[in-house]
C-alpha cells in the first residue's frame, strides 16, 4: 500500500482514505493498547483516542521512518496518559525507589510460547507491566521511560528488574525456564 498517497489523501479530509488508514493499522495498534490496559474495553478506548490524535497530527508526519512506527508511538503515549488519568489505574501505577534491585544482564534460557509469555506479562502489576512493555517490547530507554512516566531513571530500572524477576519466577514454577543464576529465584 502506498502510505505516502494515503496520508496525503487523509490530509485532504478524504473519508475513504481515513478509513483505509484506520483499517490498515487498527488491529495491530489495538494489540499495543491492550498491552498497557487491563481490559479490552479500555484498550479500545485508548485506540480510539489514539486515532483521534493520529488524524489531528497527521500533518506532522514527515515521511521519515515507517508510518506504523509513528502511529505506534502515538498509541503508546496515549496509553500511558490514559493510565495516568484513569482512576482505575492510579493506585497500581505507583513507583517507588525503595528496595531497588540491581539490573542483571544474565539471560535465562526460556522455552515458552509467545501467547503464554504475553499472558504472564498481562498478570504483572500495572506499574511493572507498563515499564516492562516500554523497555522490553517497545525498546524505550530507561531515561525515556522516566521522562514519560515522571519517575527517575533508577526507578524505571528497578521496576523493570522487579518485573523481569517476577516473570522469571513464574516461568520457573512452570518449569519452562533454566536459570543460569539462582539470584532470579529471590523476590
Amino acid at each position: 500500500m502506498d502510505y505516502r498517497k494515503l496520508v496525503k489523501d487523509c490530509l485532504k479530509d478524504n473519508a475513504v482514505a481515513q478509513r483505509q488508514l484506520y483499517d490498515a493499522f487498527a488491529e495491530p495498534m489495538l494489540g499495543v493498547c491492550y498491552r498497557y490496559t487491563k481490559s479490552m474495553a479500555d484498550a479500545e478506548d485508548v485506540l480510539q483516542e489514539g486515532f483521534i490524535k493520529v488524524f489531528r497530527h497527521l500533518g506532522q508526519y514527515k515521511f521519515e521512518g515507517e508510518l506504523g512506527g509513528w502511529i505506534r508511538r502515538i498509541m503508546v503515549t496515549t496509553a500511558i496518559n490514559y493510565l495516568k488519568k484513569n482512576e482505575r489505574y492510579q493506585g497500581d501505577l505507583s513507583f517507588d525507589d525503595l528496595a531497588m534491585h540491581p539490573v542483571s544482564y544474565d539471560d535465562p534460557s526460556v522455552n515458552v510460547d509467545t501467547k503464554e509469555l504475553l499472558s504472564l506479562i498481562r498478570q504483572l502489576p500495572p506499574g511493572y507491566q507498563t515499564i516492562f512493555n516500554l523497555h522490553a517490547v517497545e525498546g524505550y530507554t530507561h531515561v525515556e521511560i522516566g521522562k514519560d512516566l515522571g519517575i527517575s531513571e533508577g526507578t524505571s530500572r528497578s521496576q523493570y528488574a522487579r518485573a523481569r524477576m517476577l516473570l522469571i519466577s513464574w516461568l520457573k514454577k512452570k518449569n519452562v525456564v533454566d536459570v543460569k543464576s539462582d539470584r532470579y529465584a529471590k523476590q
